[in-house]
């Protein structure tokens, strides 16, 4: 797993000032989606980022999906009624050689994704910058560039079981509750198996893997991830 940290240049706040004030005056919108098995923190990490740069809209996957849910039935898309990891369920015919949680879960992906594209086109349309994540955000699966916008993709994983298994216990604290960490808990094996389908998918699209052991440092890596591809594109042909 590659662990982005943030270049040492980023602590010099004159030149980190320059690149948010250059991606203030963007006239092409900045597309940030960041992947990630369950419990992974994306959701947290996004939001964050997304203050930070001055990103109004911020989406989940998972939303999308819930608003699939309410316009097609469990039978005519059944995989979208199910949480990322239990999609097996929907698994028509199955086939004995393919792990079946990974099965389930791409073709639950396969149906969100059609509405991930459509919420990332409406940003394109009406040039507004959009942050999304969500374990939808499976590498290879969306255009490494939309144009005329600049994107920037990444994944984020937790290495160690015992402490992804630990972001569970804090969610079921954040959330009262509505988030019980046993279903999450019980659920882990698969969880995990899901995640090292996406570090692999990662490592073939080319898409950065941020370890996130902690938060602040997964933040920044996310954000030098965003201003270096700004430079990018910012810089002369």
């Amino acid at each position: 797993m590659s662990d982005l940290r943030p270049p040492e240049s980023h602590g010099d706040g004159d030149r980190l000032r320059g690149h948010l004030e250059a991606l203030q005056q963007l006239d092409v919108p900045l597309i940030v989606l960041v992947g990630g098995a369950t419990g992974t923190g994306k959701s947290t990490v996004t939001s964050e980022v997304a203050y930070r740069l001055g990103i109004t809209r911020v989406s989940s996957t998972d939303f999308v999906r819930q608003t699939m849910r309410a316009f097609f039935s469990h039978e005519f898309m059944p995989s979208i009624h199910y949480s990322s990891f239990e999609a097996r369920r929907a698994v028509r015919h199955p086939d004995e050689a393919v792990d079946p949680t990974v099965t389930g879960f791409m073709e639950q992906t396969r149906n969100v994704l059609v509405g991930v594209k459509a919420v990332i086109e409406r940003a394109l349309q009406e040039k507004h910058s959009v942050a999304l994540e969500g374990v939808h955000i499976v590498p290879g699966l969306l255009p490494h560039a939309f144009e005329g916008a600049v994107q920037v993709q990444c994944v984020l994983a937790i290495e160690e079981e015992d402490e992804h298994a630990s972001h569970f216990w804090i969610r079921d604290v954040a959330s009262e509750g509505l988030r019980p960490m046993e279903k999450y808990l019980d659920a882990l094996p698969d969880i995990r198996r899901i995640q090292s389908y996406l570090l692999e998918r990662a490592e073939r699209a080319g898409v950065p893997v941020i370890e996130d052991s902690d938060l602040e440092s997964t933040i920044d890596a996310v954000i030098s991830l965003v201003l270096a591809e700004l430079e990018r594109v910012r810089a002369p042909a």
